[in-house]
């Protein structure tokens, strides 16, 4: 399983690094510390949080999320497989992602809740990239 530092915890976010931090010492988000001493995220945990988030909307910090080119980075909060077809979602800050794609294509990339991926929006279509 992936784990995320605070830095990129917070980036997945949408939040600053000392937001996550507080949030992490308050025992919002369960960490754990790695062999170099630095507070790590499980990647379940984080998409759990992240889901929690944007469905509460307790953030700490005003602003919006902004894409570059229309790429919203986050974290994979959840995979529905079928025969052919899949459904992944993606928690990008306060933005939920969904895109349909083949199964095939999910395979291919090792798509996994809680890992890092990019969703790309054009038009109506929004295309997954694994980080």
């Amino acid at each position: 399983m992936q784990s995320y530092t605070i830095g990129q915890a917070a980036r997945l976010l949408g939040v600053s690094p000392d937001t996550a931090r507080r949030w992490a010492d308050a025992g919002r988000v369960a960490t754990h510390r790695d062999e170099a001493g630095r507070r790590l995220i499980d990647g379940k945990d984080l998409a759990a949080f992240s889901v929690e988030l944007a469905q509460t909307g307790t953030g700490d910090e005003e602003g919006s999320y902004t894409s570059v080119r229309n790429a919203f980075p986050g974290i994979v909060t959840a995979i529905k497989l079928g025969d052919v077809a899949a459904q992944v979602e993606i928690q990008a800050g306060p933005h939920r992602l969904v895109s349909l794609l083949t199964r095939e294509a999910v395979d291919e990339l090792g798509l996994k809740v809680g890992m890092e991926a990019t969703a790309r929006v054009k038009s109506t279509n929004v295309h997954i990239d694994r980080v």
